[in-house]
């Protein structure tokens, strides 16, 4: 799917699920993102399987999405260090995944 596939889904589907590795990346994620809310269709981020590395982009677009799908990297036997970690229904990536110090470090 890309941005253009966007004004044809209206009146046909109630959500679109993007997935970054399928759609070009963070950027045209955003991009369709937009524009799906914009035309009043609701938007699902989801994954393709892999680790942690691969769904950090898919988690900064989760916060414009209504449904998240990231569970790739719970299917994996080894992961990235830090991986994203599940909580409550929740994922939450450790702020080392973006290249900041862990608030423990010396």
């Amino acid at each position: 799917m890309t941005l253009e596939d966007v004004p044809g889904l209206v009146g046909r589907f109630d959500v679109v699920n993007i997935k970054l590795d399928k759609c070009g990346g963070l950027t045209e994620g955003l991009l369709i993102a937009q524009a799906a809310k914009a035309a009043g269709l609701g938007v699902m981020v989801g994954n393709m399987g892999g680790s942690t590395l691969s769904m950090a982009p898919s988690f900064l677009l989760g916060q414009l999405c209504d449904i998240c799908d990231l569970d790739g990297p719970i299917f994996l036997s080894a992961d990235h260090d830090p991986a994203i970690r599940y909580e409550d229904g929740m994922a939450w990536c450790d702020e080392r995944m973006w290249g900041r110090e862990s608030p423990d470090a010396v």
